[in-house]
């Protein structure tokens, strides 16, 4: 808390106090208007964000801010409340005991708003940088976003144990002795424990997969457990016990995350279309379709047709997207707006007007085998 904002709330507390008022109800006051106010910050960052900056600045706030209101309002929610802890002093127990724990959400709470942040100003802005740079952005945001996760992470970690006054470095290097000490005394079990940790970070399957593994053994993923992962078989319905260790050194085969999304884009030119025309808007959609790595290849399908109740043509652009998981999938959408915005360019520049039916379809399916 900044400092002046608590000489205020202290100022304010002894106001209150001297006219009587329990420190408990003027907690309770200031906590509902700090839920009230976290809770219509995005209505105020919006109303500010349209009534006082340029258009870019209300650009900026559309692409970044509004896709994140739930983070937030959680993050200026907590912080307003922590700011309110002031009141309880006179509690010293129950102060003692509630502000570490309060301290610990507003860090998790303001880590996870930047998280939220940092991923909407790379997808929103990085990608088209990356395109431009002839980059393929799919196989380098995913990664960047996840090395800056995890520094988010530790700066939290950093701020919140020197808030509570913790050596965290101290206590690092403690814990540190310690593994080696027990490391040498039990090497097959801390194996085991590591490759359990490579597994719940790397993900590469979770329960409920089916996965194939070198040795042939095919079969739904059952159970993670600290020491192995259980597998039941396709086959015999017989449940394989596999150490986490070398299912975190394996080649895993996922069959369940091969799975694709078909797009539906439907494309209403403003008249009939000549010969030329059509076969210069397909070469222009094929174009911009296959240069996203993630598209299947040859999967593109355009159709020119020519409603019953209307005199014009309207194409259909039928594409799969491939993704291993949610994450790769909803980044692969976001590119396939840009090549909307790609090929509504290119065939304005050759003066063809049309309008883009509203929602671009998305139909998962799973790959097959």
């Amino acid at each position: 808390m900044p400092i002046e904002l608590q000489q205020a709330l202290e100022m304010l507390t002894g106001d209150l106090q001297d006219a009587g008022v329990p420190d408990y109800l003027i907690f309770l006051g200031f906590a509902l208007v700090a839920i009230a106010i976290g809770n219509l910050m995005p209505v105020i960052l919006r109303f500010i964000a349209h009534r006082f900056l340029p258009k870019r600045g209300q650009m900026l706030y559309e692409t970044l801010a509004a896709p994140i209101g739930g983070a937030i309002k959680a993050a200026a929610t907590l912080i307003l409340l922590n700011s309110s802890w002031v009141w309880l002093r006179s509690y010293a127990a129950l102060y003692d005991l509630t502000r570490p724990w309060m301290n610990l959400a507003v860090t998790i709470s303001v880590a996870w708003l930047l998280s939220r942040l940092f991923q909407q100003l790379v997808r929103g802005y990085g990608i088209k940088t990356l395109q431009k740079m002839g980059l393929e952005a799919d196989e380098l945001i995913l990664p960047f976003e996840a090395v800056v996760n995890v520094a988010i992470g530790i700066f939290a970690a950093l701020a919140f144990a020197q808030s509570q006054n913790i050596n965290l470095f101290g206590l690092i290097a403690s814990l540190g002795v310690a593994a080696t000490a027990v490391g040498l005394a039990a090497q097959s079990a801390l194996s085991q424990i590591i490759g359990t940790i490579v597994l719940y970070l790397d993900r590469p399957f979770v329960k409920g997969d089916y996965i194939r593994l070198p040795s042939g053994l095919y079969g739904r993923v059952e159970s993670i457990g600290l020491r192995s992962t259980k597998i039941r078989t396709v086959a015999k319905s017989t449940l394989a016990i596999v150490p986490n260790s070398q299912m975190a050194e394996a080649e895993i085969e996922n069959i369940t995350r091969g799975k694709k999304v078909m797009v539906l884009l439907y494309l209403d030119f403003n008249c009939l279309l000549a010969a030329e025309e059509q076969a210069m808007v397909q070469q222009v959609i094929k174009s911009c379709t296959d240069a996203i790595n993630g598209i299947d290849p040859g999967s593109t399908r355009i159709q020119l047709l020519v409603p019953a109740d209307r005199q014009l043509s309207r194409a259909r652009v039928t594409f799969f997207i491939l993704g291993s998981s949610e994450n790769s999938i909803q980044l692969r959408k976001r590119l396939l707006e840009i090549a909307n915005d790609n090929i509504s360019k290119q065939l304005r520049a050759y003066d063809l007007e049309f309008t883009t039916q509203e929602p671009t379809i998305y139909i998962e399916s799973p790959v097959t085998i």
